[in-house]
């Protein structure tokens, strides 16, 4: 039996959406195919997000910016959007059974010196740590000890 399939939505897809993408398949990657993609890709994944994650232990530096319309013709059970825009965007895909929307701030808009912008980092690092691991938590506690949802 596969995994259910994790899409993670947000506009550029450099920046927060493979933050979350990192995150939850360290947590619950034994659970789930976890994927990242944007509505408008960026073309690249922002230096200080792999860097946010590496001091976490987490390396998303092999990473690629992705259009969400590469992932239309795939089975996606749960799609997560990670901003606004993204949100709005977002096209139903086929078979979809769930849809979330838990935003975050960009910090790739974070001004101020070097170390300003990382703490911004850190700071939107944090928060989608605390969600996305409890999500994982969440789910494996509804699967129960058989393995399916209950």
């Amino acid at each position: 039996m596969s995994k259910p399939s994790v899409l993670i939505l947000c506009t550029g897809n450099s920046c927060r959406s493979h933050m979350a993408e990192g995150i939850l398949r360290n947590a619950a990657g034994d659970l789930f195919e976890v994927l990242s993609a944007g509505s408008k890709p960026a073309g690249y994944v922002h230096p200080k997000s792999i860097e946010a994650l590496k001091e976490i232990g987490i390396d998303i530096s092999s990473h690629t910016s992705k259009h969400m319309n590469e992932f239309l013709d795939q089975k996606i059970d749960t799609v997560v959007t990670v901003c606004g825009n993204a949100d709005q965007a977002c096209p139903m895909f086929p078979g979809q059974v769930d849809r979330y929307h838990w935003g975050f701030s960009d910090p790739a808009h974070a001004k101020g010196s070097d170390e300003e912008v990382m703490n911004e980092f850190r700071k939107v690092r944090d928060q989608i740590k605390l969600v996305f691991e409890a999500f994982a938590a969440g789910y494996r506690k509804g699967r129960g000890e058989s393995g399916v949802m209950e």
